[in-house]
């Protein structure tokens, strides 16, 4: 019986595998838009996809990010100045792909900006701070998206929208989980939306790897200086002692499972645009696969139990 079953899981994943493998055709005369190119996994697919023949617009924040593609990439990639918290950079952006895809539509858009900072305990940050990575996270996908939705639909193209395991369980305080999980909204929504005029809508739900998402460095010095302006009461309600074991989690654990294989998310995502049967989500990362994503599925009690027990201690605790 045991046979039987396993022989059914490998047939599955065998029959999907060769399901899988077919590309679309005519790379060179489709479009690809990307967002936060400036380094991790944006600048990596900006470059996989050039290498490709793929005719990818790379939307950059800073001028360097914009140069450095330039000059290692092939002259059919398209470098832009993007700001996705701007209504008129987006506009801006927006009216070039259009001039230059014309009637053939944009591909596909990649929404892959994102911040991770300020991040901390929830009544360690005000709204504006909540709003600033909404802004980004969240509020940037679906300006972007809105933007170019008819480009997208006259190519029957795909929205490929990059979320996080952190979308399906809330393991930190802030507004980091929130922008995710609006991800994941808007992707399902979407979706639906989509679908009756042959748009593709997916997600990519990285677990932990090496980015400016988990950049120790970042990290600890957003946390010092979330601390640091902290009311007295607050600092007293959680003590010292946490402070330096928040530090050391960031300096340990964080470090130590964050994957340093960059083209396990980027394959996802050029699999995704460039697939004749893409999946619906993506998941890459050991730990994504078989930590995050099995506890996202446990009972509350579960999770909570889970994820409290690794937390640093509270000096009301003691």
């Amino acid at each position: 019986m045991y046979l039987f079953f396993l022989g059914l899981v490998v047939l599955f994943y065998l029959y999907r595998w060769v399901r899988e493998l077919a590309r679309v055709p005519d790379k060179g005369s489709k479009y690809v838009y990307i967002t936060g190119c400036d380094s991790g996994f944006g600048n990596l697919l900006a470059r996989h996809l050039d290498k490709k023949g793929f005719r990818v617009i790379a939307g950059c924040f800073t001028e360097k990010g914009e140069e450095d593609l330039k000059k290692s990439c092939s002259s059919s990639l398209i470098a832009t100045h993007l700001d996705v918290r701007s209504k008129e950079s987006i506009e801006k952006v927006a009216a070039m792909i259009k001039d230059r895809v014309g009637q053939r539509g944009l591909w596909a858009v990649v929404n892959n900006a994102g911040v991770s900072v300020p991040s901390g305990q929830c009544d360690w940050l005000n709204i504006d701070e909540y709003k600033m990575m909404l802004d980004v996270n969240l509020n940037g996908v679906i300006a972007v998206t809105l933007s170019v939705i008819p480009l997208i639909k006259k190519a029957r193209g795909r929205v490929v929208n990059v979320a996080s395991v952190f979308g399906r369980i809330s393991a930190t305080g802030g507004p980091y989980c929130i922008s995710k999980y609006g991800v994941e909204a808007f992707n399902d929504s979407l979706r639906l939306c989509l679908s009756p005029f042959g748009v593709k809508v997916l997600c990519i739900e990285p677990g932990f790897f090496k980015t400016n998402v988990t950049d120790v460095g970042i990290l600890k010095k957003n946390t010092i200086t979330l601390w640091d302006k902290l009311p007295q009461d607050i600092k007293d309600d959680y003590g010292q002692d946490y402070l330096k074991s928040t530090m050391a989690i960031i300096e340990d654990k964080v470090a130590k499972i964050s994957d340093a294989d960059l083209m396990k998310v980027v394959g996802c995502m050029e699999h995704a645009v460039s697939a004749v049967r893409p999946r619906t989500r993506y998941s890459p990362g050991w730990d994504a696969k078989f930590f995050w994503l099995p506890l996202s599925y446990m009972p509350s009690c579960v999770t909570d139990w889970v994820l409290s027990s690794q937390a640093p201690t509270l000096a009301v605790q003691k």
